[in-house]
């Protein structure tokens, strides 16, 4: 009986500490990790962010690249991270929804995270080399028909988006080509620009410059809507392609267990920032969409990452997509 009281006013101890903790966080700085390297729209996410949300929280909050094995390794030391509100995660689709179906991981991508915000959405779209015969998606499908398996196309990454993205326009369109891996998007872009390879499904606000420049094609956008920065370009689904939608969101999470008023204070300094003039803009000028205030809450991203799992995990495990 005793070893039970005992064990009751330990833990009654513990939740008013952990409760006395909460109310004065943050006491220290915070770290968002990001599992890809500076410079790349992930990087870009969080460094807006955290700009922004130091201002709500009264700490500074470091940014930490931690890359490799998109981005599994950033989501790997998060998950270990004591659940103090000290250690964040922002990811997005490449680290947050294919790996969880092709790799084994130490962790559960849904289980042992608390989701706190939906972040911005950025684009895909299919972009092609300026030599190519095709000016529009039907022209690039009636060549792409006549030339079966010859057209190259790249790909960033295993498993990624845009990875999947031409698995599923394949898919939806009865084409095939040559897969070409690339380590990252600047090299393939490189490439279809300079007219190594044919094809490639890029994040938009990336390739905005060489597309306004003509020294690449644009064949649609790989989303339910165009992309306010480019408007006259249509969605896949306009062009004649249904379906064919890959939504590049980033996300922020902490390791399971984190209190609630923490995940309650991160997400009201979340709410802050995209109400924001000046982080409107910023994100505006490199085309990126932000969430709505119902998108927001923990449980709306919550909600909104186990569909794209959901959705992705058929794609992925009929395309036999492994690790490299």
């Amino acid at each position: 009986m005793k070893k039970l009281l005992f064990g009751f006013a330990l833990a009654a101890a513990l939740g008013s500490l952990a409760d006395a903790n909460a109310q004065t966080y943050p006491t220290r700085p915070i770290t968002i990790v990001v599992g890809f390297p500076p410079g790349g729209p992930t990087d870009t996410v969080a460094r807006i962010m955290a700009e922004r949300m130091k201002t709500s929280l009264g700490e500074n909050i470091v940014v930490e690249n931690v890359t490799g094995a998109s981005g599994t390794i950033a989501g790997a030391k998060v998950a270990r991270a004591d659940p103090d509100g000290y250690t964040l995660s922002v990811g997005q689709w490449t680290s947050n929804v294919g790996p969880a179906v092709i790799y084994q991981l130490s962790y559960d991508m849904l289980k042992d995270f608390e989701p706190v915000s939906l972040l911005t959405t950025s684009y895909l779209w299919i972009v092609g080399k300026p030599q190519l015969p095709a000016n529009n998606l039907k022209e690039l499908l009636v060549w792409l028909k006549a030339n079966p398996g010859k057209a190259t196309f790249g790909t960033v990454g295993t498993g990624s988006a845009a990875h999947l993205c031409v698995i599923d326009f394949q898919n939806k369109t009865g084409t095939k080509m040559q897969l070409v891996p690339y380590r990252g998007g600047a090299p393939a872009l490189q490439d279809v620009a300079g007219g190594q390879i044919d094809l490639a499904c890029l994040e938009t606000s990336q390739t905005l410059a060489l597309f306004r420049a003509d020294k690449i094609k644009v064949f649609g956008v790989a989303a339910d809507k165009r992309w306010f920065q480019a408007p006259n370009v249509p969605t896949l689904e306009e062009a004649g392609v249904p379906g064919v939608s890959i939504t590049f969101w980033h996300g922020l999470w902490a390791p399971k267990g984190t209190p609630k008023p923490i995940i309650a204070k991160l997400s009201a300094a979340v709410v802050e920032a995209f109400a924001d003039p000046a982080v409107q803009k910023r994100f505006a000028d490199i085309g990126h969409a932000l969430p709505s205030r119902q998108e927001q809450s923990s449980e709306a991203l919550y909600a909104f990452h186990k569909a794209e799992i959901d959705k992705w995990t058929p794609i992925i495990k009929a395309a036999g997509i492994k690790p490299n």
